[in-house]
């Protein structure tokens, strides 16, 4: 029987300075991000799932927690998982002001095909690729969550459908709340990726 892993990015953080908080501990969701995390559990509901997956830092373990509720599963939290490692961690971080707008973050940014500023992109592949081939043999051939982190998941993605790892952040296709299903075939391996917002009608407001 075919499988999915479904990779879900974490719910709204409580974050109102807009700081990249990185792998920093203490960071928690909104009330929105609880909100979203209860709305992903109601999705998951219809899953035939045989194992749930998490990062260990918070905004993931309170993002699966009512799945763990919906579905009275264990949780496996396992560190490839994780969010990617940046050297602007605990800074504010965005285009025409914070961190970037400083000469001496420049030395950073020279090579975006690495990238330069924090964990190679093809370390994130590996990790991912083994984290979802471990839920899927553990999950029995069931299909299997794991709860992650936007640029884990999207780098993953695109590694899949054979897309340019450098890229825009703001173009990416993975917002709070957002599933991205790898569908596995007959032989285990990936087929096919898939991407759904079950949450999108509580995604903030662009400005």
């Amino acid at each position: 029987m075919a499988q999915t892993i479904h990779f879900i990015r974490h719910g709204e953080v409580q974050n109102p300075e807009k700081i990249l908080y990185g792998l920093q501990p203490g960071w928690h969701l909104s009330d929105r991000g609880r909100q979203m995390a209860e709305v992903v559990a109601k999705w998951s509901e219809p899953l035939n799932l045989g194992v749930i997956f998490s990062s260990p830092l918070e905004r993931a373990q309170e993002t699966v927690a009512p799945i763990l509720s919906a579905h009275k599963l264990p949780l496996t939290t396992d560190k490839d998982l994780i969010e990617a490692s940046n050297v602007f961690e605990g800074k504010k971080f965005e285009l025409g002001s914070g961190v970037i707008r400083h000469p001496k973050s420049w030395r950073y940014l020279y090579n975006p095909w690495r990238p330069s500023w924090g964990e190679p992109y093809e370390q994130l592949i590996s990790r991912m690729l083994r984290v979802l081939f471990k839920a899927r043999d553990a999950a029995g051939g069931k299909d299997a969550i794991c709860v992650s982190h936007q640029l884990p998941i999207w780098i993953l993605r695109s590694a899949v459908e054979g897309r340019r790892l450098i890229h825009d952040p703001r173009k990416r296709e993975c917002t709070l709340a957002s599933v991205t299903s790898f569908e596995l075939d007959k032989g285990g391996m990936i087929s096919s990726v898939s991407y759904s917002e079950p949450a999108k009608h509580l995604l903030p407001a662009k400005k």
